[in-house]
């Protein structure tokens, strides 16, 4: 039986999943980066035989249902696999539990082997290869990882690689079939071939955003000859409005220079206190008490009407940003790495 001082914050996490309906835990699982996944992976899978004493102290809210059994072991593997493919779909699952499972449980795959490789050595295996297999192999790593690879390969294949990640779709078994010929050819191992749903704008932004502003100005530049819309799918998910939270005090300051308060009002209506903070952070005290009696007395407002405000806002981020006004931190090419 697991004891209550064993249980770590994430095996106390795992409990509470483990009592949850599975259409209850996949939410909560969906919401949550692969890292922690992979920690809440492992917990789960590890979690043995649970009494109901344990159960109760460490989820009060569903104390009634602790008392009426525990929670036997049975193949805890499966159980996890299937909250898995619920929240991030059955690649990523497959991914994610052949890193949590046991050695001897593992299905071992190429991909889950090119996951482990570092960045130089990925691009070497992947030169001269077509974009399509490229991108197919980078939207399942990291993105640190894989925007490190799209750094590494020739400038006039970049925007090519992004176009594919942002148009990927349906994944037929020819396309995984032929990253996985590619792999095994070079690395070994082996993968299935069921069409999966994968890539699209917010993971292409989310590799550009990583690969420094060189990368960025390149790729975007010719993606917007080859597929005007496409790029400004993906810019808009390249500036979110919660981009805005990591800028510098100085940064922040000019950008509300340039904000309506009315308007900032609205925006951080529909934020947590604490993301305030990184506005009120480059005000004057007196200036974001203000603030925060504004947003208390404007009541309730339509979360359409948030959004406006904050694309509004977002825009005059992206017009400082192209001034070279305000910086977001992404980093300038080849210099950043070491």
């Amino acid at each position: 039986m697991s004891a209550l001082a064993e249980l770590d914050d994430a095996g106390r996490a795992a409990v509470m999943l483990m009592l949850l309906d599975e259409s209850q835990a996949t939410q909560i699982l969906g919401q949550l980066d692969p890292g922690e996944l992979r920690v809440l992976g492992e917990r789960m899978c590890g979690l043995g035989d649970i009494d109901p004493g344990t159960i109760s102290h460490t989820v009060s809210d569903f104390l009634g249902r602790a008392e009426q059994d525990g929670m036997p072991a049975g193949d805890r593997a499966d159980q996890v696999h299937s909250l898995m493919i619920g929240a991030v779909g059955e690649m990523k699952a497959d991914n994610i539990m052949r890193s949590i499972l046991p050695p001897d449980r593992r299905k071992q795959s190429s991909v889950e082997l090119a996951k482990w490789l570092d960045p130089e050595v990925l691009a070497s295996l992947l030169e001269s290869e077509h974009p399509q297999a490229i991108a197919v192999l980078l939207v399942q790593i990291d993105p640190q990882i894989a925007a490190r690879v799209l750094h590494l390969l020739p400038a006039a294949d970049q925007p090519q690689v992004v176009h594919r990640i942002a148009t990927l779709g349906a994944i037929s078994a020819d396309a995984l079939a032929m990253l996985e010929e590619l792999l095994d050819r070079r690395i070994a191992a082996v993968h299935g071939s069921l069409p999966m749903q994968m890539g699209g704008p917010v993971e292409a932004a989310e590799i550009i955003n990583r690969s420094g502003k060189a990368v960025e100005k390149q790729v975007m530049s010719h993606l917007a000859k080859i597929d005007r819309p496409l790029a400004r799918r993906i810019e808009a998910e390249m500036f979110r409005f919660e981009h805005l939270f990591a800028l510098d005090s100085q940064s922040m300051g000019a950008l509300l220079r340039e904000v309506d308060g009315a308007l900032l009002v609205d925006a951080l209506k529909g934020i947590a206190d604490a993301d305030r903070e990184a506005f009120f952070g480059a005000m004057s005290s007196r200036a974001a008490d203000g603030v925060r009696d504004e947003i208390e007395t404007r009541g309730r407002i339509k979360m359409a009407e948030v959004e406006a405000a904050q694309k509004e806002i977002i825009d005059i981020a992206r017009r400082l940003a192209a001034d070279g006004a305000i910086d977001f931190g992404t980093g300038g090419g080849a210099e950043e790495y070491v």
